[in-house]
């Protein structure tokens, strides 16, 4: 069974705004292709794993469905929150950073 991944427009834009911070902090042009490259590997990550396997990963709260992939990335990573919506979707709701609190 394949499971069909959305990003929800939060999601999006936790996506811009992890990227936006990266740029910020860019100094040198190594600095702007991992920025580009941290936001490949969330989503292809996001891509592979959960249209195969969603259940496998880290349950959040209560609810069954409600889970957390964790994207290396680094010396660190991400982590994507997303709610299976049914038996052939996949809503990711939110991204941060491994080293941020929690999701905005």
């Amino acid at each position: 069974m394949s499971f069909q991944v959305l990003f929800t427009p939060e999601a999006d834009d936790d996506l811009e705004r992890l990227y936006d911070f990266l740029l910020d902090g860019a100094e040198t042009l190594e600095d702007l292709h991992q920025a580009e490259a941290a936001m490949q590997s969330i989503r292809a990550a996001v891509l592979t794993r959960l249209t195969t396997t969603p259940y496998i990963f880290r349950k959040v709260g209560a609810s069954p469905t409600r889970r957390e992939l964790i994207v290396p990335f680094g010396a660190s990573g991400y982590v994507a929150l997303y709610e299976i919506a049914d038996a052939s979707r996949v809503l990711v709701l939110a991204v941060r950073h491994q080293r941020e609190e929690d999701y905005h």
